[in-house]
C-alpha cells in the first residue's frame, strides 16, 4: 500500500488556476503510484470537490470527503484506487463534527485518516481552539491504537516537532506551529506508540520539508517547514519500505504551497 498526503491549498486552484497542460493535481493523480491519497484544505463542499476531481473519478479513483462548515475554509478528503468500506467524519468530538478537518476511512486493509489541524495563533482563542482539536484527535488516535488496527493518520498537522523540522526555528520559538506546548503534545503522542515514519527513514537531517511560503525565495532556498506527517501504528510502521517528499523541481512547477508526502508500506 502506497499512501500520499498533500494539502492542496484549494482544490479548484490545484486543478485549474495553478495548472498547465503538464502540471496540476489531476496530472499528478494520473502519474502517481499511490493507492491512497489524503487531501487537506480543499476549500470546497462535497459537490464542488467531486466536480473538480471528475476526471480522476472517471479514471477509477474512489472519493470520500468531509466538507467544511465555513464556505471556502478547511475541507479534507481521501481518494483510493480500492473500495472504501467505512467512513467516519470528524474525530468523534461534537465541536469539530462539521469542521471538515478529520476524515477516516477503511481501504486497502487499513484505516487511513486525513487530518487538517488549525494554524492557531499564540495566546489567542484561535490557539485554544487548536489545542481542543489536538486533544480530540489524540483521543480518536488512542481508540484506533486500542483497537489494534493497522492505521495511519496523514495530513497537515501545522506543528513542527523539532528544530530539524523548521529551517528558521529560532525565529519561530514563540509562534504557533512551534510552541513548546505543541511540540510536547506531539512528543507525548508519539510516546503512546504512534510512529513518525518519514522521520524514522530520514533521521537526524533537516526536513525533508513539505511546505514553503509562496513569498520570496523560501522555496528556492529550501527554507521550509516539515508539518505534513504520516503517523502510523507500530504494526504498520514496521512495514515501511520508503518515504519521500515529492518536492517540485522548480518554483514554477508547484501546484500547492505543500508537496506530497509519500510512504510505501509493504
Amino acid at each position: 500500500m502506497i499512501v500520499s498526503t498533500i494539502n492542496v491549498n484549494g482544490i479548484r486552484a490545484a486543478v485549474r488556476q495553478r495548472s498547465t497542460e503538464n502540471l496540476g493535481l489531476l496530472v499528478w493523480l494520473k502519474e502517481t503510484t499511490a493507492d491512497v491519497v489524503c487531501l487537506q484544505e480543499t476549500r470546497a463542499d462535497d459537490e464542488q470537490l467531486a466536480d473538480a476531481l471528475a476526471p480522476a473519478l472517471a479514471d477509477g479513483w474512489t472519493l470520500a470527503s468531509a466538507d467544511p462548515h465555513l464556505k471556502g475554509r478547511n475541507g479534507v478528503a481521501v481518494l483510493s484506487k480500492h473500495p472504501i468500506t467505512r467512513v467516519l467524519v470528524g474525530p468523534e468530538a461534537d465541536e469539530f463534527a462539521a469542521h471538515g478537518r478529520y476524515l477516516e476511512v477503511d481501504t486497502c486493509g487499513a484505516t487511513v485518516a486525513s487530518v487538517y489541524f488549525p494554524t492557531g495563533e499564540a495566546e489567542t482563542d484561535r490557539q485554544l481552539e487548536k489545542e481542543r482539536f489536538m486533544a480530540a484527535v489524540a483521543a480518536r488516535m488512542a481508540v484506533l491504537r486500542q483497537e489494534r488496527r493497522d492505521a495511519v493518520v496523514c495530513g497537515d498537522w501545522n506543528i513542527g516537532h523539532t528544530e530539524l523540522d523548521i529551517k528558521a526555528w529560532k525565529a519561530n520559538r514563540k509562534k504557533a506551529g512551534f510552541l513548546p506546548s505543541e511540540r510536547q503534545w506531539l512528543t507525548d503522542l508519539l510516546a503512546t506508540g504512534w510512529v513518525d515514519v518519514v522521520r524514522v527513514l530520514h533521521p537526524d537531517v533537516p526536513g525533508p520539508y513539505s511546505w514553503w511560503s509562496w513569498r520570496g525565495k523560501a522555496f528556492d532556498n529550501d527554507a521550509g517547514w516539515r508539518i505534513d506527517y504520516q503517523l502510523a501504528t507500530a504494526s504498520l510502521a514496521a512495514r515501511v519500505a520508503s518515504a519521500r517528499v515529492e518536492r517540485a523541481d522548480a518554483y514554477a512547477l508547484r501546484w500547492s504551497d505543500h508537496a506530497p508526502v509519500t510512504v510505501e508500506y509493504v
